[in-house]
């Protein structure tokens, strides 16, 4: 019986078989056999991540050649003259704010005038009261190659959409009215001079006073002109005077205004001389023009209206 026994107990030399499952396991690892898990075929992709994706890379790629194209144009710029850039910035938006609430004071304060001064014009002269009349405005394409009369290539369009180059943009100023009606209708456009006959009792009172160009605070509320700047012109005084006076459209590179520093020092056109000598202080302003150079020339033209000084 022992020898059937022994007979029976597996020699550790045999080989032996262990039936295992058909279940994927993993080997070499100190837990024994445990099923591996299976890996989804397809991920659902959920708005989060979208969006992640979308801000993440679309987005900021956008960013990178935005700072890329500043980097590239505008730090010369602000290496040359460290916060330049910056300052004038700032110094536009304070020039917008002083036009914009500049103007809204002056015709809140102004206001009295007109309810007397339109009733006290038509008792004076027939006529209407308010006198609009065509004037030049900023050259908006000083930058631009027809500006400068270059030649180009024929690719580049040959057309001009303007019917008549004026140098600048033409609007409507709005002056109370100072002459009698149809003043230039038989003589032309011609500069207004001492003494004119042209100009009523109550034109010569507006004028040395200045009243008469309070409605034009509404063109600086339109953007067509700003509180300080080279005095607007006419058409036809623009083109004859660009061709007789060396640098008179570099009055046209900045929004004209109501005063300016050729207004306070030399007054109102009366010759190519006098228009020369404006040139002259127009160019000064453009070239070393910042807001407290605006705020100085405000408070000089104050003087100017008390004093009567340079009217017509």
């Amino acid at each position: 019986m022992s020898q059937n026994l022994t007979n029976s107990i597996p020699d550790s030399t045999s080989v032996t078989s262990v039936a295992l499952s058909n279940r994927a396991v993993l080997r070499g690892t100190a837990e024994g056999l445990r099923t591996r898990p299976r890996k989804r075929s397809t991920e659902t992709e959920s708005l989060g991540d979208s969006l992640r994706f979308y801000f993440g890379e679309y987005f900021s790629g956008i960013l990178f050649l935005g700072a890329l194209f500043g980097f590239t144009f505008l730090l010369p710029t602000a290496i040359s003259k460290p916060g330049k850039l910056v300052l004038d910035m700032i110094d536009k938006s304070l020039k917008k704010c002083l036009d914009i609430f500049g103007a809204l004071l002056g015709l809140l304060l102004a206001s009295p005038l007109f309810l007397i001064v339109p009733i006290l014009i038509k008792l004076d002269s027939r006529g209407p009261v308010f006198y609009l009349q065509d004037r030049i405005g900023i050259n908006r394409r000083r930058r631009h190659r027809r500006a400068l009369n270059i030649e180009h290539s024929d690719d580049i369009r040959r057309v001009e959409r303007r019917r008549e180059d004026l140098l600048g943009k033409p609007f409507k100023v709005i002056k109370f009215r100072t002459m009698v009606q149809d003043a230039e209708k038989h003589c032309g456009p011609v500069w207004a001079t001492q003494n004119d006959n042209r100009i009523t009792r109550l034109g010569r009172f507006l004028r040395k006073t200045r009243i008469d160009e309070v409605p034009q605070l509404l063109n600086v509320l339109k953007g067509e002109m700003s509180l300080v700047g080279p005095r607007p012109e006419r058409p036809f005084f623009v083109k004859d005077l660009s061709q007789k006076v060396p640098g008179y459209a570099t009055r046209l590179k900045v929004k004209p205004g109501i005063t300016g520093l050729a207004q306070v020092r030399v007054g109102y056109d009366s010759s190519v001389d006098s228009v020369v000598e404006k040139v002259k202080n127009d160019i000064v302003y453009i070239r070393n023009w910042s807001i407290w150079s605006d705020i100085k020339i405000l408070l000089k033209t104050v003087v100017v209206v008390a004093t009567g000084r340079g009217a017509c």
